[in-house]
């Protein structure tokens, strides 16, 4: 290679990299290794001795054993404390210290084979245990001492088939009765069912499926009327229908004022219990093509069954014991009355109130009976209602599963019926695609032998049977050649073009 093939260029970047030192390559940082996180797995438990289970609806020995040994122990410490120690006095107070150096022992025994939890569980049990036994006894107690001191008045008959019409305070109890306040106060109670239990309900599934602004301010006006005193109820309706519309006590206006102090009881509860039924059911019945009201029918309400009907009674019972309301709405009277729209009528409530002002023995034991037969009917009137009203979803009672079943039957016939017509009418159908002609086959006649069509049959004059019509394109190709149907029309030009043997 000569000089003048030599690159200036590439000569002096040759020298440039002799001449310079060799440079270290840069060093990248070393990143960590990535943190590998450990495997999970399954601790082996077979050589692990499985605890004790705790049953849910009983109690082992040493809970009982807890249980008794507590007691004792409170009964001896008690008795130490009120006839050793201390001179206290009192059934009561011995009851309530009692109880206290119950919970105490019975902590103590439970946290000596548990911890604090159990602890703490059992404690609460005790505690939720009492609270109902409290509430029981207080309502055995009212029920008992009331039948107990009405017992001299609920012992004769005319006590419930007779009214006070002829009967004083002097007269013995085998003259007089209630059954003018019994049938008053079924009167106005039944009145103010019938507005109270579509109002409310309604008013409830209003709050809960529509909503809104006005949803807030009427759950808001009807928290308030919870609290609304009894007496200023009666003195609203004195106000609005006594002295404006009817000028007269009656039990129509009775039944108004228990109507203001059933209605924002029933609204409370019914919105409680309808704020309980799972949005899931909801949402399944919209998913099916259900529209908000017949969702509303038959999914939330009979879901909330139960609970209505307790809201209901919780209603009766606050309207069905009022006083106050009917002293001022319907006024007092001895004799039968079955017009609530004319006259006073009395109730039970104020029945009593009338009796026990009196101080006569006779009219006080009678004031017991008639609180004994109030207590008694709504008893009643709550044994009806959960009758009716008080199974739990999914439950149907015996006349309702007679009528499912029943429903059911006729469904298969119907079903079993339309399945029959249906397989009917397509057979038929196959029989008549297949077997039936419209035009029925017709053998022709042969003819005569000596005729002249005969000797054509013989000497082949009559022309072979007709192909299937050709394509319009091949007559268009050839138009030369005569068309099946020209030629079936015209059988003498199909004899000229061809010699007849003889």
């Amino acid at each position: 290679m000569t000089l003048q093939q030599v690159d200036p260029q590439l000569l002096l970047e040759e020298i440039r990299a002799e001449m310079e030192p060799e440079l270290p390559a840069p060093t990248r940082p070393v990143r960590p290794a990535p943190r590998v996180p450990p495997r999970t797995s399954i601790p082996d438990l077979t050589d692990v001795p499985e605890p004790p289970r705790r049953g849910l609806g009983k109690s082992t020995l040493a809970a009982k054993f807890d249980a008794i040994g507590s007691i004792v122990a409170a009964i001896c410490f008690t008795a130490l404390i009120y006839w050793w120690f201390s001179p206290l006095t009192g059934a009561f107070g011995a009851l309530v210290i009692g109880y206290v150096v119950f919970l105490g022992f019975y902590a103590l025994l439970v946290a000596i084979g548990s911890d604090r939890r159990a602890v703490t569980d059992r404690l609460m049990t005790v505690l939720m245990i009492s609270a109902g036994v409290v509430l029981f006894t207080a309502l055995v107690f009212v029920v008992g001492f009331t039948l107990v001191r009405g017992s001299d008045a609920l012992g004769h008959l005319n006590f419930f088939t007779q009214t006070m019409e002829f009967a004083g305070p002097l007269d013995p109890l085998t003259d007089g009765g209630i059954l003018h306040a019994i049938l008053g106060t079924l009167i106005q109670i039944s009145i103010a069912l019938v507005i109270t239990v579509p109002l409310g309900i309604l008013t409830a599934v209003f709050l809960n499926e529509v909503g809104g602004r006005f949803a807030r301010f009427v759950r808001t006006i009807s928290d308030a009327m919870t609290a609304l005193p009894s007496i200023v109820a009666g003195l609203f309706v004195y106000a609005a229908i006594v002295q404006l519309v009817t000028h007269q006590r009656s039990g129509f206006a009775a039944s108004m004022a228990i109507t203001v102090m059933m209605l924002p009881i029933v609204i409370r509860a019914s919105d409680v219990v309808l704020r309980l039924v799972a949005g899931n059911l909801r949402e399944a019945s919209y998913a099916l093509g259900a529209n908000r009201w017949k969702t509303v029918w038959h999914v939330v309400l009979p879901t909330a069954r139960s609970g209505l009907v307790t809201a209901v009674i919780l209603g009766t019972a606050r309207g069905i014991g009022e006083t106050s309301p009917v002293l001022l709405t319907s006024g007092v009277t001895a004799v039968m009355n079955l017009n609530p729209f004319s006259g006073p009528m009395i109730s039970l409530p104020l029945q009593v109130f009338e009796f026990v002002k009196s101080p006569e023995p006779t009219m006080i034991a009678r004031g017991f009976g008639t609180a004994a037969a109030l207590v008694l009917l709504v008893l009643l009137l709550f044994l009806v209602a959960r009758v009716i009203g008080g199974r739990p979803p999914g439950v149907q009672s015996t006349g309702e599963r007679r009528r499912a079943a029943q429903r059911s039957r006729d469904d298969l016939e119907r079903m079993t019926s339309a399945a029959a017509a249906v397989s009917l009418a397509s057979v038929s159908a196959h029989v008549v695609a297949t077997e039936f002609d419209p035009l029925p086959f017709e053998p022709e006649a042969e003819p005569d032998p000596g005729s002249d069509a005969a000797i054509e049959a013989e000497l082949g004059a009559v022309p072979p049977a007709v192909p299937a019509a050709e394509p319009a394109t091949s007559s268009a190709a050839s138009p030369d050649t005569a068309s099946p149907s020209s030629t079936a029309a015209s059988p003498d030009t199909a004899s000229d073009s061809e010699e007849t043997p003889r």
